[in-house]
């Protein structure tokens, strides 16, 4: 069967891929940093929403947003930084991606804000009492906690929301227009007791 043409365009090399967009300057290169410094510690002081990749030993990806009151991240000191797990549907797919691997991506926001933090790292699953304790979290946890390991820390540009208008109420779709998501739930559902998935 003959390849679409999409992927026969494919880009399959780095060098290609730098051919065509070029190499960041001095001053993007030079934005990382390996610590939690003030001005860090500042935003996630003001962060109640971020979102975690993690991908199991194979490589399969997920991301899943963790939010909560301003401040639920915490930080133990400059290398290290800590988020409660809650209750749940007990699914825990983050997790078990963390025991397999590791490696995690960490995207923080702050509601009206365009740019976000970005923050990679190695993260461990703990239910060590003494920590869970001092970070004196509001609400119930599920008696663990993850501690993320920083190794780059950066500000991304705020291009995608601006174009996006994430954070323009008059750019928002109408509430009727949104869709419904206990209909597609009960859709997903459906098609997986029909055995039409995968067909």
């Amino acid at each position: 069967m003959n390849s679409p043409s999409w992927m026969q365009q494919a880009i399959t090399s780095p060098d290609e891929l730098r051919g065509l967009v070029g190499t960041p300057s001095d001053l993007v290169q030079h934005k990382v940093v390996s610590v939690i410094e003030e001005h860090i510690r500042g935003y996630l002081q003001q962060s109640p929403l971020f979102f975690l990749a993690t991908s199991d030993a194979e490589g399969r990806c997920d991301a899943s947003p963790r939010g909560d009151t301003p401040g639920f991240v915490k930080v133990l000191d400059e290398r290290r930084l800590v988020f409660p797990e809650r209750p749940g549907n007990k699914r825990i797919d983050s997790l078990l991606n963390i025991i397999a691997n590791p490696q995690v991506g960490l995207i923080f926001l702050i509601p009206g804000l365009d740019e976000v933090l970005r923050i990679n790292g190695k993260a461990w699953v703990t239910r060590s009492p003494e920590l869970l304790e001092q970070m004196q979290w509001d609400g119930k946890t599920m008696d663990m906690c993850v501690v993320v390991e920083v190794e780059e820390c950066f500000i991304h540009c705020p291009r995608a929301f601006k174009q996006s208008k994430l954070w323009n109420p008059d750019a928002w779709p109408e509430k009727e227009h949104l869709p419904s998501i206990m209909e597609m739930f009960r859709a997903h559902v459906q098609l997986n007791k029909s055995g039409q998935i995968g067909d």
